[in-house]
């Protein structure tokens, strides 16, 4: 058995590079919130809880969008689909063009959703932990669509890609 190297110099590029070898979903978080669609990108999504019905993501703590966002009564999540590569980037990108010709839903809550995501949810804010340089949201489910069809999209190594699966399992 080879050791385990301990005390190493764990700096952020590193740490960044190592935590890009597990794959993830991406979700859009998104909101009506004065009048005007805010939202964002997320990799770091999961079911936490079925009673109650809990998910969470994760932000950055310096995120100048969750402020606006985390003042809506209700949050939409989409979990993405394989075809939305460019609807990740764009949500990821300046603030006043992140819905820019992307088709969407609002709830009469104001949840806001992406069209055609594989499932979607409509939240609301149950705690915020803070975790370092992050926070972490943590979201209970007040509704949920999920039309059984299409392929999440899929964050890894730093890139947009999509699930193969496996044969023989």
């Amino acid at each position: 058995m080879s050791s385990f190297p301990t005390n190493q110099d764990l700096d952020p590029s590193r740490l960044r590079r190592a935590f890009g070898v597990f794959p993830s979903g991406v979700v859009a978080v998104a909101a009506v919130v004065d009048g005007a669609p805010v939202g964002l990108a997320a990799s770091s999504f999961r079911s936490e809880s079925i009673d109650p019905p809990l998910v969470s993501f994760s932000i950055a703590a310096s995120s100048k969008t969750w402020p606006d966002l985390r003042r809506a009564t209700h949050l939409g999540v989409t979990v993405l689909a394989e075809h939305h590569g460019a609807v990740a980037r764009q949500l990821a990108g300046t603030p006043e063009d992140r819905f820019t010709d992307i088709p969407v839903s609002v709830s009469d809550a104001g949840a806001l959703v992406v069209d055609d995501g594989v499932a979607h949810f409509d939240t609301t804010i149950y705690r915020e932990v803070e975790a370092g340089d992050h926070i972490i949201v943590l979201l209970e489910i007040k509704a949920v669509e999920h039309p059984e069809a299409g392929q999440p999209l899929v964050f890894h190594r730093s890139a947009f890609g999509r699930l193969a699966i496996a044969e023989g399992f």
